[in-house]
Order: C-alpha cells, then structure tokens, then sequence
C-alpha cells in the first residue's frame, strides 16, 4: 500500500520501540488495554488519506485501487490478525502528507511469565503553569487537557488554530507552554508556534504527533532541535516532558 501511494517515489519508515500505555489512555480507548506494548510503525510520504477514507480502509472489499489492482482485503486481514492477538492499529493521515500505520502487540514477559519490573520514577507534577492544547482530534484534546490539570497545571485548549489564535489574544494571564499536535487542517503545529510566539515572546512549545520524529524532520515541518512527543503517550511521560521543556528537569527526553 506505501509503494501504491508514491507512485513516483518518496519514502518508506519501518519503525519499532516498546511503549506502555495507563489507565488513562484506555479509558479514553475502548479497544485498549493498559499494560505494555511492542509498536510497529509503517509510513509512507505518499498522498495521504482523507477523513472518509481513512474510516473505511479496514472494511472488507473496501479499496481505492483500480478494478483488478487490489481485492480490498489486505488491510481487514492485518486488522483480524492483530486483534486477535489481543493487539490494536492506529492510523494517523492527513491528504498530501502520507500516512503512517502503527501496530501494538502486547509485550511479552520474559520466560516463566516473569516480566522485568523497573522502579516507578515519581510523576512529575506541575505548579499552576498556564498550558494552551491545540489538538483537532477531540478524544485526544480531552485526554491530554485531563492529564494536565490532575497534574496541577491550568489548562487552555482549541480544538484548532483559528481558534489557539484567538484564546491566546484573549487571555489576560500568560501562557507559559503551548502543546500542539503538528499536522492540523487550517495551519501546521509550527506556523502556530510562530503565530503565538509573536504574542508571547517567551512562549515554551511542544509538538506532539502520531507521525515519527523521524517522519516530522523529513517532511520539514519541524527543525531537528524542538521538543516532541509521540502518540499515544502515557500520563507518565507526557509529565516528565512537560516538566523538561519548562525547564525544570533535566533528564533526557524524546525530542525531534
């Protein structure tokens, strides 16, 4: 399917990284069970998928290829697979800028069902620093704005840029971080950035995305020194990197 969608050439990601998703995230996830995964990401910079599109591709006999070049199973196949394992698929595509499927298969434990324990870091939480969330998937604006006030922060959100823009002129406390998803209709994460900064010259930024880091910096949206986060994240380390891209922790971070 990445191959069908650059006809002309372009770029193919094959991706793998061990993830933990928590309670919070599951419960904004039906289909999801908190605990630890193994990730395989695909992507492409081919076309991209539109909204209509992207909501049909696990159908059976589904598909956008010519008659005689696709039966439109693939992909429900792939689907039936990897929930029978007790795994799940997120998709994250926009038009024109490609598409990336992402697989998680629950981790398995070393031999004798012992599974390596490591110590808990303690969450880092915040002091009441004012946080703008623009995100135009809305499951995942609420998510990620819950986790933010548990946290002790006091949260903004926009469910686009139009609307970040506006907030941001109208409010009368300053907005000490912006949290931002990078691929969004109307303008990218990084044209808002700029937008606000002009606003807020002091303005700390985080880019979060389903694509890669590695995705983000080949498509030129994003410099290779800002601060991202990759979804879905647990309410663990979207607190450590909160805490790091306000300047108040100094461990290493996943950063783009």
């Amino acid at each position: 399917n990445a191959r069908d969608a650059m006809p002309t050439g372009g770029h193919l990601t094959i991706e793998t990284r061990n993830i933990e998703l928590d309670e919070a995230y599951a419960q904004k996830h039906a289909e999801v069970q908190p605990g630890q995964f193994v990730m395989l990401a695909v992507a492409d910079s081919g076309h991209g998928m539109d909204d209509a599109t992207r909501a049909r591709i696990f159908e059976p006999f589904f598909t956008t290829k010519e008659v005689g070049k696709g039966t439109g199973l693939g992909l429900a196949t792939v689907y039936g697979i990897v929930k029978q394992n007790n795994g799940f698929i997120k998709v994250y595509s926009e038009p024109g800028e490609g598409s990336t499927f992402k697989i998680y298969l629950p981790r398995h434990g070393e031999p004798g069902g012992r599974t390596t324990k490591q110590k808990e870091a303690p969450i880092q939480r915040g002091q009441g620093e004012s946080v703008l969330v623009v995100e135009d998937e809305l499951s995942i604006l609420k998510l990620t704005a819950k986790i933010l006030k548990d946290l002790g922060y006091a949260v903004i959100t926009a469910n686009n840029p139009t609307d970040a823009v506006e907030l941001a002129k109208e409010q009368r406390e300053v907005i000490h971080l912006l949290i931002t998803d990078v691929v969004m209709p109307e303008m990218n994460g990084r044209d808002l950035a700029n937008a606000l900064l002009a606003i807020y010259p002091d303005l700390k930024c985080l880019f979060m995305s389903g694509y890669s880091a590695s995705v983000i910096a080949r498509q030129g949206i994003l410099a290779a020194d800002v601060h991202f986060i990759q979804k879905p994240f647990s309410a663990k380390d979207l607190a450590a990197k909160v805490r790091k891209v306000l300047g108040f922790d100094n461990t290493t971070g996943d950063s783009a």
